[in-house]
C-alpha cells in the first residue's frame, strides 16, 4: 500500500512541476481596429524589444476589414487573424532573435510596427 501511495504523490509532484512551466509563457497583447490602428503590447507597454522563447500572444481584431499579421526573421510569417474575421484569438508562439514586423495586410504600408527578439 504504501509503494502505491508514493508512486501517487510522485505523479501527483510531476504533474504540478510540469504545469507552471506550460503556463508560464509571457502574454503579449496584440490589437488592430476598429479604426486604422495596431499594436503589440506587454504589460500595456509597447514592444519593442523581448527575449528569444515561448510566448502567448493573444489578438483581438476589432473591425472585419482588418487582419494582425507577424513575419520574422529567415521567411517567418504568422496570420493571426484575416480579413473579415473580428474576435479574439490565442496562439502560443516560439519566437527566435531577429527583427519582426506585425501589421495588417490590407493597410501594410501604413499600420505596422517592429519589434527586435534578442
Amino acid at each position: 500500500m504504501k509503494r502505491v501511495t508514493l508512486g501517487l504523490v510522485a505523479v501527483a509532484f510531476s504533474v504540478l512541476a510540469i504545469a507552471p512551466a506550460q503556463a508560464a509563457a509571457p502574454k503579449l497583447v496584440g490589437t488592430v481596429g476598429p479604426g486604422y490602428t495596431i499594436k503589440l503590447t506587454q504589460v500595456g507597454r509597447i514592444v519593442k524589444k523581448l527575449k528569444a522563447g515561448t510566448y502567448t500572444f493573444v489578438i483581438s481584431d476589432k473591425s472585419s476589414f482588418h487582419s494582425y499579421g507577424l513575419d520574422g526573421p529567415k521567411g517567418y510569417a504568422k496570420d493571426f487573424t484575416t480579413v473579415p474575421f473580428k474576435g479574439t484569438k490565442t496562439f502560443t508562439v516560439k519566437l527566435k532573435a531577429g527583427k519582426y514586423k506585425y501589421y495588417c495586410s490590407a493597410h501594410e504600408s501604413t499600420m505596422f510596427g517592429f519589434f527586435t527578439v534578442t
